[in-house]
């Protein structure tokens, strides 16, 4: 490679480098250090560069062991270890109970514990007949001194000490007081090591005498400061040259998820139109999740297939009165409500039983109690029901939910706001309605929406809420109701073709949907 067309690509810390040293000349981090003033970064980087342009080679590894000084042992440094500590306060206020010595000193009493072993083996330290700790003899603690003398050492050479420097007593010790992994309770992390010698090539010859041939000095600099300006310091400063035709640097700033963004979209738009929000746990109750609904509890969506069981616990404690018994009785007969019933038996403890929410009516059925009327209601529900995941179902799913209570809503009412939901939220150019049918609503509808890519599919069900299921829980107003699946809206209103779209792990995806959404 011409040696000139390298020139304009090295870094500063390249070119001190090879107008410093000769091919050929043994070279490490700690020589870069010495005499370039770098640090172990710059001085890794420097040789990476190289390197890869061929102009400096490794030439040997060698191992060692280094030990570094801890965060507690720079505090036994500056307040003195257990050890220390104990014979002085010991010394100063005479025998003690080791449990009292710990409470005045802030020490663990497992560190005081080992601190006193060591010291009584060494004779420094002696438990007297009535179990107190005194001190025997205080001149005998060798060891106190020599891991002082330790501490002071590694403070004194940046707080590492090589295993090679240590001489036989303080390598001994240092054995005893370092760890490798999980060096929080030891005064030294011991780690292995490797240094790199390299040495610049021949083909570097040729590049540092076109460096010094066209004046270049490393000292470039790199940007203008404000100091500089204000200074006028760079009117004779030497700076690096810049392709302009280069990439500059990508610049990624943090926003919203697109789908966390249009959920928050939706909620803001039905706030607007003066609706309250509610909401509720994942987990729920088979009274809640169905028999309020008045779901019958042989009907085929009740089937394990369908809804998935809590393991532990399996059932709640109770159910709120009296809206069990209402229920129970509008299950078995009609109640109070006019209808027959189911004409069955109703199970009691069934109805205990936890599920994870597989419908968000559930919220509405729960928020029904303690409703205004008139009143206008909506929540954003995560439920789960057993289905085979393709574009359209996923296995756990997002609903909005709403209600609407007052003497003078009907059908036509509700159908306004499904296709509000189609049209002003999903973005659908076509809409239609086509006849439902669920236990919980008479008369029920289903809206669909045509998907470009997908045709049609049905964006969610709605209708006007059964007396059998208003009653029991103290409403005698029409209300009406919506279960819609804002997973399926949100594959209009951004652009998709997948559901499973929505919750990508790839995130350049996600930042090209969130682009396009702006």
């Amino acid at each position: 490679m011409d040696p000139r067309s390298l020139l304009k690509g090295l870094h500063p810390l390249e070119i001190k480098v090879l107008l410093r040293y000769s091919p050929g000349e043994p070279l490490n981090v700690a020589t870069l250090a010495r005499d370039l003033g770098y640090v172990e970064g710059h001085a890794n980087q420097a040789q990476a560069w190289l390197s890869s342009k061929a102009l400096a080679a490794e030439t040997g590894r060698t191992s060692m062991t280094v030990y570094e000084l801890t965060p507690l042992g720079r505090s036994w440094l500056e307040s003195g270890s257990p050890e220390e500590r104990l014979i002085a306060y010991l010394a100063e206020h005479g025998p003690a109970a080791l449990p009292a010595v710990c409470q005045a000193l802030g020490i663990e009493q497992k560190d005081a514990g080992s601190a006193f072993g060591r010291l009584s083996r060494e004779g420094v330290l002696a438990m007297t007949p009535d179990k107190l700790v005194a001190v025997a003899d205080a001149a005998k603690s060798r060891r106190t001194e020599a891991l002082r003398a330790l501490l002071a050492k590694a403070a004194a050479d940046g707080g590492m000490l090589d295993d090679a420097a240590l001489d036989a007593p303080e390598r001994a010790l240092m054995g005893e007081i370092a760890k490798k992994r999980g060096a929080g309770d030891a005064a030294f992390r011991a780690a292995e090591r490797e240094t790199v010698t390299w040495a610049l090539t021949e083909a570097a010859a040729a590049v540092s005498a076109l460096l010094r041939e066209e004046g270049v000095s490393g000292e470039e600099l790199g940007a203008v400061t404000q100091e500089m300006l204000e200074s006028g310091s760079w009117k004779g400063a030497s700076f690096r040259s810049y392709n302009i035709r280069s990439r500059p640097a990508r610049l990624i700033p943090g926003r919203r998820n697109p789908y966390v963004q249009f959920l928050e979209s939706v909620k803001d738009k039905l706030v607007s139109l003066g609706f309250e929000e509610y909401d509720g746990g994942l987990v729920e109750t088979e009274f809640w999740n169905g028999d309020a609904l008045f779901m019958p509890q042989f009907h085929s969506a009740r089937d394990i297939h369908d809804v998935y069981y809590v393991a532990n616990p399996t059932k709640a404690a109770s159910i709120e009165e009296p809206y069990l018994s209402r229920v129970a009785e509008t299950h078995e007969n009609g109640g109070a409500t006019g209808s027959r019933g189911w004409r069955y038996g109703f199970d009691r403890e069934f109805t205990k039983r936890l599920v994870l929410r597989s419908q968000g009516t559930v919220l509405s059925a729960r928020q029904l109690p303690k409703a205004s009327v008139p009143g206008k209601y909506f929540g954003i529900a995560r439920c789960f029901r057993y289905d085979k995941v393709d574009a359209t179902h996923l296995s756990d799913f997002y609903q909005t939910e709403g209600i609407v209570l007052g003497e003078d809503v009907n059908l036509r009412t509700l159908l306004g706001f499904l296709e509000m939901f189609a049209v002003e939220v999903a973005g659908a150019k076509e809409v239609k309605y086509v006849p439902g049918y669920f236990p919980f609503t008479e008369p029920s509808v289903e809206v669909h929406i045509r998907h470009p890519v997908l045709g049609w599919f049905e964006l969610g069900g709605a209708g006007i809420f059964r007396p059998e299921v208003t009653e029991p829980l103290g409403v005698s107003v029409p209300v009406l109701a919506w279960g819609i699946g804002i997973d399926r809206m949100a594959l209009m209103a951004l652009g998709l073709n997948d559901l499973r779209e929505l919750f990508s792990y790839d995130i350049e995806n996600v930042r090209l949907r969130r682009a396009l959404q702006k």
